[in-house]
């Protein structure tokens, strides 16, 4: 096809420098750029003809004269390794063979084939995660499993910790409370009004009691120093209290001022374990408060008992417990005696006891674990009478049923 197509006349063409001789001004080739651009050499026909001269309408010699190859002089079928022209001639061979999971070669870091050359060949490269493909053995897998569950199961230590403080102070917390509803004026007011107590024979009438026996309540929750009830008098201008009753009044306050201290200590650290259980254990400050209260009814009820078995002896135990031995015994006459009799000191008892396990009582019903409480679903309820006994006879026909079949 020859293109007869007018050249403009202001058209200039490239006119090639005469001193390069990369340009070959003689004739257009056709000759590729780069070495692996080349194509391998086509294979000559029976006549003597190249294939690709024939379909060009040239003979193949003079197409051979006008353009030399470097690589004739290598032998037939033969290509340069690792060039494209090997990779489709690979991928040719392999589509004729048909095979469709035949992939190129994949060239080294050294410039050379994996497949070592041969067209054909299939690449396969392990996997980087191939080494996670290997099952351990099996002792270590039943040891990781047992593990595993154990942590799955196993509870945090530190709500246990804290049921177990609320559970052990709560008792204490209770009998400190006790103690100080009944050192109080409206205790020493119940009691000296109240029928049947017994009245003083040395003068003192129930007024004398309620004014005398305030100040020495008083001097138990206050601080003052024991100048507070040795300066007293009463209406004779006599000192009230000798120096030995205010002298164990002082040790009282000392012991009575430790409780209420421990007593407001203890609450402070229950209240920082219920914060921490409401927020970290579900029912944590129930259970806390259930053991508690059961705690707390098994105490009384062995102090109630050993009270009962003898009141004088575990009256003068426990004196021993807090008191030196002759600081706590005094005269009929002395004024403590005739202020607190015995009587007085059997009824703070009895009053103690009673409001300790008030609170337990009602914090065991408040605590009591509920299966609703506890997240549990609802038992099913009882089925009547008829269908109780239709479902009986249901099973049996079943059972006579299956011994037929």
């Amino acid at each position: 096809m020859n293109d007869n197509t007018s050249t403009p006349s202001r058209r200039l063409d490239p006119q090639p420098a005469a001193d390069d001789p990369a340009v070959d001004p003689a004739h257009d080739s056709d000759e590729p750029a780069f070495e692996w651009m080349k194509g391998a050499p086509a294979a000559k026909s029976s006549d003597g003809t190249a294939a690709d001269g024939a379909a060009a309408g040239r003979p193949a010699a003079d197409d051979d004269a006008a353009h030399p190859d470097p690589a004739a002089d290598e032998p037939a079928g033969r290509v340069q390794a690792g060039s494209r022209a090997d990779r489709k001639a690979a991928e040719a061979a392999a589509a004729a063979d048909g095979s469709s999971d035949v992939a190129p070669d994949v060239e080294s870091d050294t410039g050379e084939p994996s497949s070592g050359g041969i067209p054909g060949a299939h690449y396969s490269e392990p996997l980087p995660t191939s080494a996670l493909q290997i099952r351990p053995p099996r002792e270590d897998v039943e040891r990781r499993n047992a593990e595993r569950e154990h942590a799955a199961n196993a509870k945090p230590v530190l709500p246990r910790v804290m049921q177990v403080i609320l559970a052990v102070f709560y008792p204490v917390i209770l009998l400190v409370l006790a103690v100080r509803a009944v050192t109080s004026p409206l205790f020493l007011w119940a009691e000296y009004h109240r029928p049947g107590f017994p009245g003083d024979g040395y003068g003192f009438n129930s007024d004398d009691r309620m004014t005398y026996g305030s100040y020495a309540v008083d001097y138990l929750s206050n601080w003052s120093g024991p100048r507070y009830l040795g300066e007293l008098v009463n209406r004779s201008g006599e000192k009230l209290f000798q120096d030995g009753e205010v002298s164990h009044m002082a040790d009282v306050k000392l012991v009575i001022l430790s409780a209420f201290g421990a007593g407001a200590l203890l609450i402070l650290v229950s209240i920082a374990a219920i914060i921490y259980l409401r927020r970290r254990s579900t029912g944590g400050v129930r259970r806390g408060l259930f053991a508690g209260s059961i705690v707390t009814l098994a105490l009384i009820g062995g102090l109630a008992g050993l009270a009962l078995l003898g009141w004088e002896q575990f009256f003068t135990e426990f004196h021993r417990i807090f008191f030196a031995n002759g600081t706590w015994t005094f005269a009929l006459e002395d004024t403590l005696i005739r202020l607190f009799p015995g009587q007085f000191w059997i009824d703070a008892g009895i009053v103690i006891a009673a409001l300790v396990v008030l609170a337990a009582v009602v914090t065991l019903i408040l605590t009591w674990p509920t299966r609703r409480r506890r997240g549990l679903p609802k038992r099913a309820r009882k089925s009547r009478k008829g269908e109780g006994a239709e479902a009986e006879s249901g099973a049996d026909l079943g059972e006579d049923r299956s011994v037929r079949l």
